[in-house]
């Protein structure tokens, strides 16, 4: 059976079930199954300040019902999960790096990781924290490893696509007594399970796949251990990154669709990607489905479906932007993960290390053959103007 397959965790339910499921309050007679969001800036709280509830930027009943559905999601089975939602991303980024950093300690970055991360680095330097890097592929940070406090993975790379073994990492950066934070964004939990591989954080923007509809921004940490799980939520408290209370329903309500909308769009992608391993436009294919991808032995062996984003390279520039133009059921935007198709010339934003015809293609969740047939309808209109 193979990685791609593997959607059930022994006795337990299964992917789709957990999806659905994830984050529901105990069923109450006359009451929605999903609480609508909860506006409040703050609680009644007579007496003393105890309870869960007490001012808007601590805690939000809506927050409590999605932090317990990604915790499902995140490590099913294990009661003592603990997530802390963030307004986006980058603020969950941020908070388990600037919560567990201090000046004098050392982290180690991916040198091909997301495009903003630079802007962190140069704020941790200016904290006094020594920010090293290297590539993700080949398990590279393990060259640089020695004596930071802080590892910090993003597994597959974005945008290029690499792999690291998790597994192998965390246990050099354990052994030398360092935690480890991977940033599962590109994979979602149902595609890969950081905490299960032995990481301490589990991070994720899930502006993308994990609520997959390109309409909100959010982001979270995930933990076992409740004393980071303290100080990352402790962070979330001091700069107020917290998610709308709107968002967080939406999120929430999204889940539910996890499972179905993954499964078709790792399945389209990897289709896609082997059509384009044979289309005479296309060099530097990467997908770590491809048996033959660089990627492929490592990914296969910690992820459970290998993701709807590929990457490959157009000619030039202009043979990229025409490929763009040309598209119809592919809008030309960033990010990435959405039921909706879309794609872009990396190259535009000038943070990331690629081609000037580098394309990043995000797969959503229309029909193969259509999305498919539009691709290559594009590829050979952007020849023929060329």
């Amino acid at each position: 059976m193979s990685p791609q397959e593997q959607h059930h965790h022994g006795d337990g339910p299964g992917d789709g079930t957990l999806a659905v499921r994830a984050g529901l309050p105990e069923p109450v007679k006359h009451e929605p199954t999903l609480p609508g969001p909860v506006f409040a800036a703050h609680f009644h709280l007579p007496g003393d300040p105890t309870g869960p509830y007490t001012y808007g930027r601590d805690e939000n009943p809506t927050w409590t019902h999605l932090e317990r559905a990604v915790s499902t999601l995140e490590a099913p089975g294990e009661p003592g999960v603990e997530t802390v939602v963030f307004a986006s991303g980058m603020a969950a980024i941020s908070a388990v790096l600037l919560s567990q950093l201090s000046a004098g300690d050392a982290v180690v970055v991916p040198a091909d990781g997301y495009q903003a991360l630079p802007l962190l680095h140069e704020q941790l330097r200016a904290y006094g924290v020594e920010v090293r890097s290297a590539p993700t592929g080949g398990d590279a940070q393990l060259d640089v490893l020695d004596g930071a406090k802080l590892l910090w993975i993003e597994t597959p790379s974005n945008p290029g696509l690499d792999v690291c073994d998790i597994r192998r990492l965390v246990r050099a950066a354990h052994d030398g007594g360092a935690l480890v934070a991977v940033d599962n964004t590109l994979a979602t939990p149902l595609g890969q399970r950081p905490l299960e591989l032995g990481a301490d954080f589990s991070v994720a923007s899930d502006t993308k796949g994990m609520t997959g509809h390109g309409d909100l921004l959010l982001g979270h940490v995930s933990c076992r251990d409740p004393r980071p799980a303290a100080e990352v939520r402790r962070w979330r408290k001091i700069v107020g990154a917290i998610p709308g209370p709107m968002e967080a329903w939406l999120a929430h309500r999204s889940l539910a669709t996890l499972q179905l909308r993954i499964d078709r769009q790792c399945a389209t992608a990897l289709e896609l990607a082997r059509i384009l391993a044979e289309h005479p436009d296309v060099t530097g294919l990467r997908h770590p489905g491809l048996p033959d991808d660089p990627s492929h032995a490592v990914a296969a062996r910690q992820m459970r479906r290998f993701g709807s984003v590929l990457s490959f390279e157009l000619a030039d520039r202009a043979r990229a932007e025409r490929f763009l133009e040309e598209l119809r059921l592919v809008d030309d935007a960033t990010s990435f993960g959405g039921v909706r198709s879309s794609a872009e010339r990396r190259g535009r934003w000038g943070g990331d290390a690629v081609a000037e015809g580098f394309i990043r293609f995000s797969v959503g969740a229309e029909d193969p053959e259509d999305l498919i047939a539009d691709v290559l309808r594009a590829l050979d209109a952007a020849r023929k103007t060329g």
